[in-house]
């Protein structure tokens, strides 16, 4: 009987301590699954370039780091290469460079860009925006005449993008301004393509409640890869986006 009292009990032990261990196992994967949902969330998130659309700043295949903070500490500036949710459809994400504020007067002329000029019916005494990261490949679709001026009056809260490269890029002369969000009445959470509108206590506290249409600032290649050749661009790895 003793023999038998004592092989039970040494029975129960590794069962608590098997128990144990698969309790601790199934924290760690929990614990690194919210720190991994926090990070997504708040910090950074990586996006894959899926067109030409800013070449030659970014390339498809390029792999790149979004800072979801950065605009936590300072506003968006103009030349900032954003990632943001597209106004036509929200479940597609865009990435462009801001040229227009809010307030501000764009007029875009040929190959030219021009902000708040004080004579728009003669561009020739107003200095264009020094652009030299815009490039015009001849194999796209040019944005009306060389001669043909257009004037686009960027709203409170809104901002004008424009994908670097000129002659391929669907982006505000297109489908209009980039609204920066929208204040909701209640908790809106956003992961992985899924959404869900969670009540909250907005008219107590507002900033949770803001629905904000930019993801984030690109500041990093960690990855590029050229699917037409089959190789790794070592050059492009580790590389600054501005």
């Amino acid at each position: 009987m003793t023999d038998t009292g004592a092989a039970a009990r040494q029975d129960t032990a590794y069962r608590r301590k098997e128990k144990s261990t698969l309790r601790e196992y199934a924290e760690a994967i929990i614990v690194a699954l919210l720190l991994a949902l926090f990070v997504r969330t708040f910090i950074v998130q990586a996006f894959k370039i899926p067109s030409g659309s800013m070449e030659d700043t970014l390339l498809v295949g390029d792999h790149i780091l979004v800072s979801k903070f950065i605009y936590w500490l300072r506003d968006i500036e103009r030349g900032d290469v954003i990632v943001f949710r597209f106004p036509k459809d929200e479940d597609r994400d865009f990435i462009k460079r801001v040229v227009g504020l809010p307030g501000e007067e764009i007029i875009v002329q040929g190959k030219r860009v021009y902000v708040n000029c004080k004579t728009p019916d003669e561009l020739g005494s107003c200095k264009p925006l020094d652009e030299s990261f815009a490039v015009y490949k001849p194999n796209g679709q040019a944005y009306g005449s060389p001669f043909q001026k257009r004037i686009f009056r960027v709203p409170p809260g809104h901002y004008f993008v424009l994908g670097d490269n000129r002659n391929n890029s669907q982006d505000s002369r297109f489908w209009g301004f980039l609204k920066a969000g929208e204040q909701m009445d209640h908790l809106p959470i956003r992961f992985a393509g899924l959404s869900a509108q969670i009540p909250f206590p907005c008219s107590l506290w507002s900033a949770p409640c803001w629905d904000s249409k930019i993801r984030g600032a690109a500041f990093l290649i960690y990855w590029s890869w050229n699917h037409d050749e089959g190789n790794l661009r070592w050059g492009r790895l580790g590389k600054s986006i501005h």
